[in-house]
């Protein structure tokens, strides 16, 4: 299996915004296919997801509420700002019949085995208990 995983927002140039990826787990289960990405603190709202042939786009923002203007950091390793992340996943899979779930700071996209050739989809994302 290749599976690739890069950032693919650009920002202006000289731009004082990061951008970040999450961390990302892909596993293949007896059904098929299961994404797995760390987002603690974000909204499902917050949240894009998009499928075109084998190629699945994560995006969204996270929002930086909690921290004063003038702070002196002694550890600072939590990512804020815009994120994307692209997932190109085997043949195989039908990414316009995945399911997507935020639960507890984890986006789930399950991923079926594919019947028949798919086309461009967006992912819905629901929030609630994790199948």
């Amino acid at each position: 299996m290749h599976f690739m995983t890069r950032s693919a927002r650009g920002g202006p140039e000289g731009s004082a915004q990061a951008h970040w990826v999450p961390d990302t787990d892909v596993y293949v289960t007896e059904g098929g296919l299961v994404v797995k990405v760390e987002l603690a603190g974000m909204r499902s709202e917050d949240l894009a997801i998009t499928a075109e042939e084998n190629r699945l786009r994560i995006s969204g923002d996270r929002h930086d509420g909690c921290r004063a203007g003038k702070c002196s950091f002694l550890v600072m390793e939590i990512n804020y700002g815009p994120f994307e992340s692209v997932l190109e996943l085997p043949a195989g899979y039908d990414l316009s019949h995945a399911k997507a779930a935020y639960v507890n700071g984890f986006l789930r996209i399950d991923v079926p085995v594919a019947q028949r050739p798919s086309k461009g989809t967006k992912v819905p994302v629901a929030e609630g208990n994790t199948p």
